[in-house]
């Protein structure tokens, strides 16, 4: 008979052989280091500062490839892309106080994308910690309490034996459902100090499967099944659980329409017969969501931007599954299942029967037939061709980053991804500057694959420093700027103070990093588009133009 504590991992004799002679001279840093690689890290981000010094020596020790991008900001941008795009967990490199403070912006965004970024940060020597003013450099009363409302767990080192244990604690945190950033901090003493603790050779950081409960999901799909009028809302949580081909077998099997969230596009084909695409901010779209008898939201938390500004209000009965227990019926009542999107459509699956319905491609195409004819009576045929020129001139492929600009609030709604996790955005937390550095991460994650950056001149000055680390790495980055002059969705809104910007020569300051670039025109833009992203290495173009947004529907 087997008990629990009989089941202990004997170590081999190479094992034993490490531990009785560690190599000399090795470091808390090292630790960090070796534990990362245990996990399966093969690639940091982040910027070196006076107190992760000995962190930063032990990486170029390593194989660890780091990635050092200008802020630490734009560094926490790279990894959240690195995360999404891979779905593992990337370590974010930090050092005290204001390095660690600047990747807070990246890390809100992390946090409502849940991205998995594993940022690790210095702090004052040991015995400044618990609030005491010893008057270190960078100290701040309790650095944690920064970030505890941000990340999903925050971790605290004290002595270098915690090392391993802490980070694959954090490591495992990040990629338990809901994946997000989560925080560790390491005392500079502590990275510092000269250790005789064997290497480390085997970490265990499996995260938790959050599986959903079976007396939920077979009331689901008997309501589905048995449903007259059911639709599927499916956001970020399907794309991040790579649940796509679970979900259109469900959809297909109940004869649903699915429109996507922001966060979740590409989760299900754009020109299927019954997608309903990405229109969520058309009152058409949320009166045919209302009129649902049966509404099937997976991985969505039915938030501001996807519930057309919280004027969406459900008829019919709600079944909503997210992994992230606070958004579970946090804004509309219904059937709860706190669960893995992949793992609540799999149950799904096997526990629904086919539904029959030859009226539903039919009402999909009037839905977005009127869109359309909406769209149709306003002036925006330029924005539209320019997606167009867009999505012909990117390989299917290759991912898409978005800044908080006004081509990328159409793209939210208009832009068809082609595949899933391919099209991002900073629509999670909407801050500036998240495009461009956002997209070298992805660059890093697929070397091989072109990558497409669309920002505004306004958030385009929020990264222009990363140009260097664009031309330093030699990363195949496109950025496509859009300039009109300022901020120009402020302006939309009705904002001119402040909104309008004196730029630069985006051209000229490219070109002074080494990075080629050459202006573009609504006309020329697929043609040149096409040529930059085929060309390898960075480039920019620069698109003058002043677009305008569709009419809202929520007000």
């Amino acid at each position: 008979m087997t008990h629990d504590h009989d089941l202990v991992l004997r170590p081999t004799e190479a094992q034993k052989a490490a531990a009785l002679a560690p190599p000399p001279g090795r470091t808390g840093g090292d630790l960090v280091v070796e534990t990362l690689r245990s996990l399966g890290a093969n690639t940091v981000f982040g910027l070196p500062g006076q107190h992760a010094l000995a962190l930063f020596d032990a990486v170029g020790r390593s194989d660890l490839r780091l990635v050092g991008l200008r802020t630490e900001n734009n560094a926490g941008f790279a990894a959240d892309a690195y995360g999404r795009i891979t779905g593992e967990a990337v370590p974010l490199l930090l050092s005290t106080g204001p390095g660690a403070l600047m990747a807070l912006p990246a890390l809100v965004e992390a946090a409502a994308a849940s991205a998995p970024v594993l940022a690790i940060s210095s702090q004052v020597p040991v015995a400044g910690l618990g609030g005491g003013r010893r008057g270190h450099l960078h100290e701040l009363r309790d650095q944690s309490a920064s970030f505890r409302d941000v990340v999903k767990s925050v971790h605290t080192v004290r002595t270098p034996s915690q090392i391993p244990s802490v980070i694959a604690e954090a490591w495992e945190s990040a990629l338990t459902a809901p994946h997000g950033p989560v925080f560790v901090e390491i005392p500079e003493d502590v990275l510092r100090a000269e250790i005789v603790i064997p290497q480390v050779t085997g970490v265990d950081a499996t995260p938790h499967e959050l599986a959903p409960r079976p007396e939920l999901t077979a009331l689901a799909a008997h309501w589905l099944e048995n449903a007259t009028r059911p639709v599927i809302i499916a956001g970020g949580g399907v794309v991040r659980s790579d649940a796509a081909g679970k979900l259109k077998q469900l959809a297909e099997r109940l004869n649903a329409p699915v429109v996507t969230t922001f966060g979740g596009k590409g989760a299900f084909p754009w020109t299927h017969p019954l997608s309903l695409q990405s229109w969520l901010e058309d009152r058409h779209m949320t009166d045919f969501l209302e009129d649902a008898d049966v509404l099937l939201v997976v991985g969505s938390g039915l938030g501001e931007l996807s519930s057309n500004y919280h004027t969406f209000f459900p008829t019919g009965r709600v079944v909503q599954i997210e992994a992230d227990l606070g958004k579970l019926e946090s804004n509309h009542a219904g059937l709860g299942i706190h669960a893995d999107a992949r793992l609540a459509l799999q149950a799904l699956l096997e526990t629904v029967s086919e539904r029959a319905d030859p009226t539903a491609p039919e009402r999909v195409r009037l839905v977005l037939a009127d869109i359309a004819a909406r769209l149709a009576t306003q002036d925006v045929a330029l924005e539209q061709e320019l997606l167009r020129s867009i999505r012909a001139a990117l390989p299917a492929r290759s991912p898409s980053f978005w800044d908080m600009t006004i081509l990328s609030y159409w793209a939210w709604s208009a832009f068809d991804p082609k595949h899933p996790n391919t099209m991002h955005s900073a629509q999670g937390a909407g801050g500036l500057g998240y495009a461009f550095p956002a997209a070298l991460g992805a660059c890093v994650a697929e070397p091989d694959t072109p990558v497409l950056a669309v920002s505004g001149d306004g958030g385009a000055m929020y990264s222009v420093a990363d140009l260097a680390t664009a031309k330093q790495h030699d990363l195949d980055v496109t950025w496509l700027i859009v300039d009109d002059g300022g901020y120009g969705i402020l302006r939309e809104y009705g904002c001119d103070t402040g909104t309008q910007l004196a730029g630069p020569d985006f051209v000229a300051l490219a070109e002074s990093f080494g990075v080629p670039a050459s202006t573009t025109t609504p006309e020329s833009l697929k043609d040149d588009l096409k040529n930059a992203l085929g060309t390898p290495g960075p480039s920019v173009l620069l698109l003058s133009a002043k677009l305008k947004m569709f009419a809202p529907t929520h007000l």
